[in-house]
């Protein structure tokens, strides 16, 4: 199917918000109701085990956030269902969600925005921050607040693997054992380096499993030391799934990828990093819109952008557009619907 950007329909407006095409505009502290700066209320879930989310960072940012207008409530972060259930409780009295950490954290939240249908706003304050990198949200905290504070949003797809939702990618194999040796510390240490040297480390302990594969009109069985389906564009700290992907092109993006010799993997690695891996020998690979099943034998853990959450047999289904999210208004389309 083809692919291009595409800025989907949006909710109607929240309280205060004016929609301007498929561009939804939030009041800026400029906006005055009986001569008072308009309050915005949101739920934030700042990460203190994320590698900038329990410093000065966070700090400095909700300052920005109240200074920019936002009346913040805090809510529990630790599991995912604690999470959860804090946004269902909180749904009806905030107007937006606010997320401090990396990846994992914002996978953590996902379930309960999705039901609430509140808007997401992302602070990075993880490794490998993947989806930030994909929506082309700031790394800077003070710039990641201005995205939120600014209000332009855009609604992005959702992938789901048995009950759990993912936004970037979810795989099995090799990434699963990346996702075990990536400890803590070497993430505080290394940063984003600590993604392909972990992944190095790996390569010699993985071992092929089989797999089927079943589409809408085809079944495919395979030898694989790692198999992803991709929502997003990056995962692992950078690395794209595809280099025509986009997050709200209403495709699943399915690799398997099988190096048969040692000297093979620098070359996978590289083309990787720039998503154009779908011509390497090795390499099997499609765009599907979902649903999509894979079995593998033995049974395998499956990775949800970062945590270890469900086993194969996976089924696959997409969310096209499920989630709005808060963007930087660089997109030349935006700029013209704001100017509007």
């Amino acid at each position: 199917m083809g692919r291009e950007l595409v800025l989907g329909a949006f909710d109607p407006p929240l309280d205060g918000s004016v929609l301007h095409g498929n561009i939804v505009i939030w009041p800026s502290r400029k906006t005055m109701v009986d001569h008072q700066p308009t309050k915005r209320r949101a739920l934030l879930f700042l990460n203190p085990r994320s590698r900038s989310g329990g410093n000065r960072a966070a700090d400095g940012a909700v300052k920005q956030l109240e200074a920019g207008g936002f009346i913040l409530t805090y809510g529990l972060c630790a599991r995912s269902a604690d999470m959860t259930r804090e946004v269902s409780r909180h749904a009806h009295q905030v107007d937006l969600v606010i997320v401090g950490g990396g990846d994992g954290t914002v996978n953590a939240v996902l379930e309960g925005v999705l039901e609430a249908g509140l808007p997401l706003g992302i602070l990075p304050f993880g490794t490998a921050n993947d989806l930030a990198r994909t929506l082309g949200i700031p790394s800077e905290p003070a710039a990641a607040v201005a995205v939120i504070v600014a209000g332009c949003t855009r609604r992005i797809d959702v992938g789901q693997v048995n009950d759990q939702y993912f936004v970037n990618v979810a795989s099995m194999g090799l990434s699963v054992e990346l996702v075990r040796r990536m400890t803590g510390n070497l993430k505080r240490h290394l940063g984003r380096l600590s993604y392909p040297l972990a992944a190095l480390k790996t390569v010699f302990y993985t071992r092929p499993f089989t797999a089927e594969v079943a589409t809408a009109d085809r079944t495919i069985r395979l030898h694989s030391l790692q198999i992803a389906v991709g929502n997003g564009v990056f995962y692992g700290g950078g690395m794209a799934v595809y280099e025509a992907a986009a997050i709200d092109d209403q495709c699943l993006d399915f690799y398997s990828v099988e190096p048969r010799r040692f000297w093979q993997w620098p070359l996978f690695l590289t083309a990787f990093r720039r998503g154009r891996n779908r011509n390497l020998v090795g390499m099997r690979a499609f765009c599907s819109p979902g649903p999509l099943e894979i079995r593998t034998d033995p049974p395998l853990p499956v990775n949800t952008d970062g945590e270890i959450t469900t086993m194969t047999p996976a089924r696959f289904n997409l969310l096209p557009r499920a989630l709005s999210v808060f963007v930087p208004a660089g997109d030349q389309r935006l700029r013209a619907a704001l100017a509007n």
